[in-house]
């Protein structure tokens, strides 16, 4: 572990050759956490979960803000870099499901379907936006314990908390995630 905390120093510094030496230190760690996501995305996702781990490695050492104050922070780095990906990949998506370089169809000729995951994706990131804004704390736990995959006692350790308040928030974010995203799915009326 001091390892990984002294090559994240060196890159830090500006040190090219310390980023070679981290991914294989960090690659399998990543990869298990980007596994694990990918596992609760729907069948037929096009991003697979090594592609995701090297588009978040490259994010995270060509960064301008590389504040590592180590191996923990190096790694809900990670989550994030995880998150904003699948996020932009939902939007893309999204972007061309609402238009993109499709023709216009009339309602008599489609058939209603479910709806797509990637809307359900970005309702939730700015549901966590918001929770950010209310608790950062809490958003760093949902982001941690969603988007990146990792059990609750992994985030507990992380955030230097106990397994047991961090179940407790655990229920406390899904819940108001939960009301967040469906008071938005909400009709407003006027």
């Amino acid at each position: 572990m001091s390892n990984i905390t002294n090559i994240l120093a060196a890159i830090e510094q500006g040190n090219a050759q310390a980023a070679d030496q981290l991914l294989p230190l960090v690659y399998e760690e990543l990869r298990r956490l980007a596994a694990a996501k990918m596992s609760q995305e729907p069948p037929g996702q096009t991003l697979q979960a090594t592609a995701l781990v090297h588009e978040a490695y490259i994010r995270l050492v060509r960064s301008d803000a590389q504040n590592w104050s180590g191996r923990t922070h190096f790694f809900a780095a990670a989550a994030e870099a995880m998150r904003r990906i699948l996020i932009e990949s939902a939007r893309r998506k999204q972007s061309l499901k609402r238009g993109g370089r499709f023709q216009r169809v009339g309602l008599d000729d489609v058939k209603v379907t479910v709806e797509d995951p990637s809307t359900n994706l970005i309702a939730i990131n700015e549901a966590l936006t918001k929770l950010a804004e209310k608790d950062h704390g809490l958003a760093e736990l949902v982001k941690l314990r969603y988007f990146a995959g990792l059990t609750l006692e992994q985030v507990a350790k992380i955030q230097g908390i106990s397994s047991r308040t961090a179940r407790s928030y655990w229920a406390y974010a899904r819940a108001w995630l939960h009301r967040e995203i469906t008071k938005s799915d909400e009709p407003t009326s006027h």
